[in-house]
């Protein structure tokens, strides 16, 4: 994917990396990640244990089942950042998360029926859930457990998306090997009774959403391209908080305008 030209940007110091951004103005959203199974089918903390040893990139750092109270919880321990999962066998599964976006599932696959094991920050990350590191941790996290035998799909919170498990796993991991952005996953992109198309689960990694203009969608399939471009750029460079110019991939010029009443980023034709 080629990366944007910038033609001109105001007031750049309004354009900070997320690293230097963290908790700007951005509201609080649910950062969490789950992966279904069918009933019956959720795995043990023995499992998970298991699976840390053959991966070598997480460990379990706090694990009851190892003092034998198989209470369905663990803590996780990820580049010096832990995480609790929760929802294990033999304790009560964690709830279903509703989803409204799929991809790579089977249409005819019924979620409603399936049972949730959920990765979340831990308490002392609780100040700090959509910094940026934290976030992509979250997501890598869910990638390596996708591993797991039986998941049958992974549901990333803040998208309100469920994708399958090998779809997930390897457009994340692509992602932080240093490839493109998982817009299609780790977010979502919606069409408006206008004509416009805007995104859902940006808000995540820069505290806004995304909007591109009916004229510039006109084209589905071209808007779309446009749209997860855009999504690679700000996710990489993060909140904008003054309008900025860059040239589209056929050389068009684009204006981003962030709204000063709303987490919103327009993206409109440049004159």
């Amino acid at each position: 994917m080629a990366a944007f030209a910038p033609v001109e940007a105001k007031g750049l110091e309004g354009l900070r990396s997320i690293a230097n951004s963290v908790g700007l103005g951005r509201p609080q959203v649910e950062s969490a990640v789950s992966l279904l199974f069918a009933a019956g089918a959720r795995p043990t903390a023995a499992q998970v244990r298991a699976l840390a040893r053959s991966s070598g990139n997480f460990v379990l750092s706090l694990d009851p089942a190892e003092d034998g109270e198989d209470s369905g919880w663990v803590e996780l321990l990820a580049n010096g950042l832990t995480y609790d999962l929760t929802g294990l066998a033999p304790g009560p599964a964690d709830p279903t998360p509703g989803t409204s976006h799929r991809f790579g599932l089977a249409p005819q696959l019924d979620l409603a029926g399936m049972e949730a094991i959920r990765i979340v920050p831990g308490p002392h990350l609780s100040g700090g859930l959509v910094m940026f590191p934290v976030v992509r941790c979250l997501a890598w996290l869910g990638a390596l457990l996708a591993d797991l035998p039986g998941v049958v799909a992974v549901a990333w919170h803040p998208a309100h998306s469920a994708c399958d498990p090998a779809y997930f796993r390897t457009s994340v991991l692509r992602w932080i090997e240093g490839g493109v952005f998982p817009g299609l996953g780790l977010t979502a992109l919606v069409p408006d009774a206008c004509g416009g198309l805007g995104s859902e689960g940006l808000t995540l990694f820069t505290g806004q959403e995304l909007h591109l203009s009916a004229e510039l969608v006109a084209d589905r399939a071209e808007g779309a391209k446009l749209a997860l471009r855009l999504l690679h750029w700000l996710v990489e460079n993060g909140r904008i908080d003054s309008p900025v110019s860059l040239a589209g991939p056929n050389g068009e010029p684009l204006l981003l305008l962030p709204q000063s009443d709303q987490p919103l980023i327009k993206v409109i034709k440049s004159s």
